[in-house]
């Protein structure tokens, strides 16, 4: 199986559907994520302009999946 990770230049998504992530544990050290149809994402939410990690739909909720779980 192929698996493809693509970084994104921040200003591509325009911010569009990012919100803080519920497991971020503090303002040091948080996270913002992005549930969209075909794909999901991760940023630091202090280097925004750094862009972010997005990954397709079937990875993405296998990684949603193992954090709830308590897997990662």
């Amino acid at each position: 199986m192929s698996r493809e990770i693509t970084e994104v230049p921040a200003g591509t998504w325009n911010r569009r559907g990012f919100r803080k992530s519920s497991y971020s544990q503090s303002e040091a050290a948080c996270v913002e994520v992005a549930d969209w149809d075909t794909a999901g994402a991760i940023r630091d939410t202090k280097h925004r302009d750094l862009g972010a990690l997005v990954f397709p739909s079937p990875e993405w909720r296998a990684f949603l999946a193992a954090v709830k779980d308590g897997e990662i």
